[in-house]
């Protein structure tokens, strides 16, 4: 699957979120918005970093940069995923994975020295014009939310 890249226009996508509703990302315009892929919720690594997300959100929310999480996981999975670890932005369902597939975060990957399909853990930044304007791909779990903070300069 091709990546995006900076200044690529972010595909549009509409998922049903845990909350019962959904997220458009063209209804994001004008805002910057932090798009993170993610295998599963409830493992670990899955937890660590969307915790990471959770307690960094204030001073993302405060230098004006939403977040939505994306797994291919069921709206009921994410749902309880979001309540047992209190997270409160939006966490999309990609159950057909046509949006893990657009953006580049589906594909081939190396798991334990096995090369598998699946989620390639990735955070792509959108700007308020709807472009790409920082695109990670195979990040790590932990640390990975600092490390994105450094990036977009947000302390």
């Amino acid at each position: 699957m091709p990546r995006l890249a900076v200044g690529d226009l972010a595909p549009d996508f509409t998922l049903p979120t845990a909350d019962g509703g959904s997220v458009t990302l063209s209804d994001l315009r004008g805002e910057h918005v932090v798009v993170y892929f993610y295998p599963a919720a409830m493992t670990p690594g899955c937890t660590t970093q969307a915790c990471d997300f959770r307690d960094s959100l204030a001073s993302l929310q405060g230098a004006g940069y939403k977040v939505v999480g994306v797994s291919p996981d069921a709206v009921d999975k994410l749902a309880q995923f979001a309540e047992a670890e209190h997270l409160t932005f939006p966490l999309a369902s990609d159950t057909e994975r046509g949006v893990l597939e657009a953006w580049g975060a589906w594909g081939e990957k190396s798991l334990y020295g096995k090369t598998v399909t699946g989620v390639i853990r990735s955070t792509v930044v959108v700007d308020p014009e709807g472009k790409v304007e920082l695109a990670q791909y195979n990040v790590k779990a932990t640390g990975h939310v600092a490390k994105l903070r450094r990036d977009l300069k947000i302390a």
